[in-house]
């Protein structure tokens, strides 16, 4: 699969160091690592404002979208429209929908359709994969 932004992981483990993104960045958003639950940094946070890919920088979520989900990870209900990727993901013994981000393929997470609104859908993301910005 090809994206809009493309580039060498050397110049993704630079962008990553430069921005002061967390250790394991890299290898979440590069490798589809996952990082552990209740332990990234947007996971209890709560203000206003959107969600970014922290390797690329485009919107994907808005605050408002952000729900408690109990999984131990930052949960969204809706992304923005054309930001996300779907692909089936067969690892690990499961069949789940990992999310990319549709500009420069970064591995964010996965959705499931057990969300609490009418969309029905829970975006579970590890925090490493996002950068916050403050409404403005």
């Amino acid at each position: 699969m090809t994206f809009p932004i493309e580039k060498p992981d050397a110049e993704w483990r630079n962008l990553l160091k430069e921005k002061g993104a967390e250790p394991n960045a890299f290898e979440i958003t590069r490798r589809a690592a996952t990082e552990r639950p209740y332990s990234g940094k947007y996971e209890a946070f709560r203000a206003d404002g959107t969600y970014h890919c922290v390797c690329c920088g485009a919107k994907l979520f808005d605050s408002a979208t952000k729900f408690d989900a109990g999984c131990g990870w930052p949960s969204f209900d809706k992304a923005v429209p054309g930001a996300i990727k779907e692909i089936r993901d067969f690892s690990h013994g499961m069949i789940r929908t990992e999310t990319v981000c549709a500009q420069c393929g970064a591995h964010l997470g996965h959705v499931f359709d057990d969300g609490p609104s009418d969309t029905g859908l829970r975006y579970c993301m590890n925090s490493a994969s996002l950068e916050f910005q403050d409404k403005k």
